[in-house]
């Protein structure tokens, strides 16, 4: 006589965190874009996403470097160049040459830039809301400390694959 097969649970299918990750970036960008629209619609000035990355910085950090932009911002310095462009034609920034290294430009808050960063705070208060809800702190961590490991990983495809 044999004995009764015991099934055991199959092994949990781990997450495909490259998909939801990817997926979750569009879509928030999809959310963003669509509160600059309402914004714009309502004939409000309201800045892109990477415009509010520029005016935190600089409200941490006035006179920053276009470097030190780039690196905040993990952007090319050619990106951050016309990304100022764009914010000194709406009157928010002021770029000048940098006193100790005239090749070097410096970027400065104007009040028309600094004006914007109640709103975007606001702004950003309820779309971390949303998107911490029914998180808890330690969770909320966790997924920190991952995106973090993420963004400094090595850009270089790894040679050979993991197997856990």
């Amino acid at each position: 006589m044999s004995k009764p097969r015991t099934s055991s649970p199959a092994p949990a299918q781990r997450p495909r965190l490259v998909f939801l990750l990817n997926s979750a970036q569009r879509r928030l960008q999809a959310w963003i874009g669509a509160l600059h629209a309402q914004s714009a619609h309502e004939g409000q000035a309201s800045p892109s996403a990477a415009q509010a990355g520029v005016l935190f910085v600089l409200a941490r950090q006035d006179g920053a470097t276009m470097g030190q932009l780039a690196t905040e911002l993990d952007l090319a310095p050619s990106a951050v160049s016309g990304l100022v462009q764009r914010l000194e034609t709406l009157a928010w920034v002021q770029r000048r040459p940098c006193p100790e290294d005239a090749r070097t430009q410096r970027v400065w808050l104007l009040a028309t830039g600094l004006a914007q960063l109640a709103p975007l705070r606001e702004a950003l208060a309820r779309i971390n809301e949303q998107l911490t809800a029914g998180f808890t702190e330690a969770e909320l961590q966790t997924v920190a400390r991952w995106l973090t490991h993420v963004q400094q990983l090595d850009a270089t495809p790894p040679s050979e694959p993991h197997h856990a």
